[in-house]
């Protein structure tokens, strides 16, 4: 899942668009590790080290990884959306939000 994250964060360089991250490692220390080995350059905020972190619970995931995608506005626009249907919501998203600046 990194790699496809990270082409994402290349491909949409200097547009609307941003990843973050919720990680349920053990330790902060093991978060830093993931980053660095990864090479996760987006905000990846650390859950507590547990599966049922507060970030976690007060979002209602379930499982991981669980991904949404929200708008300019932090609107949930998608859930759970996989290859390419995830890159036409945020293709479609980024326009959106782009057109919106414009006004």
């Amino acid at each position: 899942m990194y790699p496809h994250e990270r082409s994402l964060v290349k491909k949409l360089a200097n547009r609307p668009f941003a990843i973050i991250g919720v990680n349920s490692d053990d330790s902060r220390s093991e978060l830093k590790e993931v980053v660095k080995k990864e090479r996760i350059t987006w905000r990846s905020f650390f859950d507590g080290g547990v599966i049922g972190g507060p970030i976690a619970t007060s979002w209602g995931v379930r499982g991981w990884p669980t991904i949404y995608v929200l708008d300019h506005l932090g609107v949930i626009r998608h859930k759970d959306l996989r290859g390419e249907e995830l890159e036409k919501a945020i293709d479609a998203l980024v326009v959106a939000a782009e057109a919106a600046k414009k006004k």
